[in-house]
C-alpha cells in the first residue's frame, strides 16, 4: 500500500494549480489535517479545489460558472493484492448552485494571512447524495462543458452525470436538452446489485463512493456602516465557510472497479 500512497502523494504535488490563492488546513473528524489548495482563475471564471483524502485519494473539485457545472474528479488508490499498479480516476459531471461556493472574483479577492492556522468550517451542511443514472461519453463531454475533457481524460469509461442536472442545466442557461443528452448514454444503479452484494467481479454493479469538502468559503457576509457622507451602507467584511460530504451513487463497469465497497 506504501507504493500507492506514495503515487498520490506525488500526484498531488505535480497536478498544477493555477493562480492558487488559498492553502487550507482543514481538520476532519479522527483529528487528521487535510490540505486543500483553491484557485480562481477569474478570466475563465472558474474556480478549482484539491486535496489529498487521508485514504489517500486524491479529489479535484472543478466549478465551471458558466456553463453551470461542477466536476468532481477522484483518483482512487487501486488494491495491491489485485495487482492494480495504477489509481483509478472517476468523474462525476453535476449542475453547481451558485448558492454553494462564493463567485471566482470574490475568491480571488480573499488573501491568506495565516497559511499554517488549523481551519474549522462555520456550518455542515447535510450530506448530498448523487445518484447517476448516464455514463458520459468522453468526446462529446464538451457539450456540457469545454473544461470536461482535460479534467477528465484519464477516467474515460467512468464518466458520469444526472439526466436531472442536464435538464436543470438546458433551462437556466438555456441550451439544447437534445444536445446535452446526446453526449452520454443510459446506465441505471436500479438496474443492478450492489457491489458488495455481488460476487462475480466481472459483473456490473452499483458502487457508491464518498468524500468531504472540509473547509470551503460558501458565503459573503455583510456589515453595515456609513459612507464619507454618513448614509448607511452594507459592505463586504468576511465570508462563511462551510462542509460538506458527498456519497455518489454510479454503475461500475465491472465490480474489479469498486473493491472498496464492501
Amino acid at each position: 500500500m506504501a507504493l500507492f500512497v506514495h503515487y498520490a502523494y506525488i500526484l498531488s504535488s505535480v497536478l498544477p494549480f493555477i493562480g492558487c490563492q488559498l492553502i487550507v488546513n482543514a481538520r476532519n473528524k479522527g483529528g487528521e489535517t487535510i490540505v486543500e489548495k483553491i484557485a480562481a482563475n477569474t478570466s475563465a471564471d472558474t474556480i478549482t479545489l484539491e486535496f489529498l483524502g487521508s485514504d489517500g485519494s486524491f479529489v479535484t473539485q472543478f466549478i465551471d460558472f458558466k456553463s453551470d457545472v461542477q466536476i468532481f474528479r477522484m483518483y482512487i488508490l487501486g488494491e495491491e493484492d489485485l495487482g492494480q499498479t495504477q489509481p483509478q480516476v472517476i468523474c462525476f459531471i453535476t449542475q453547481f448552485l451558485r448558492s454553494d461556493f462564493i463567485t471566482a472574483d470574490a475568491m480571488s479577492k480573499l488573501r491568506q494571512k495565516n497559511p499554517t492556522a488549523i481551519r474549522t468550517p462555520e456550518e455542515e451542511k447535510e450530506m448530498h447524495i448523487y445518484t447517476f443514472d448516464l455514463m458520459v461519453n468522453l468526446d462529446k463531454a464538451y457539450v456540457i462543458s469545454p473544461y470536461a475533457f482535460n479534467i477528465c481524460s484519464e477516467a474515460k469509461d467512468g464518466i458520469y452525470a444526472q439526466e436531472s442536472d442536464l435538464r436543470a442545466i438546458s433551462k437556466s442557461l438555456d441550451k439544447d436538452f437534445i444536445t446535452l443528452i446526446s453526449a452520454t448514454s443510459e446506465m441505471l444503479p436500479s438496474k443492478h446489485a450492489k457491489c458488495k452484494d455481488t460476487p462475480d467481479s466481472s459483473k456490473l454493479c452499483t458502487c457508491q463512493v464518498h468524500t468531504c469538502i472540509g473547509w470551503y468559503p460558501c458565503g459573503l457576509k455583510y456589515c453595515r456602516g456609513t459612507d464619507s457622507s454618513g448614509k448607511e451602507v452594507n459592505y463586504r467584511c468576511g465570508i462563511k465557510t462551510c462542509k460538506r460530504c458527498l456519497a455518489f451513487v454510479y454503475v461500475a463497469n465491472p465490480k474489479l472497479k469498486c473493491m472498496w465497497d464492501f
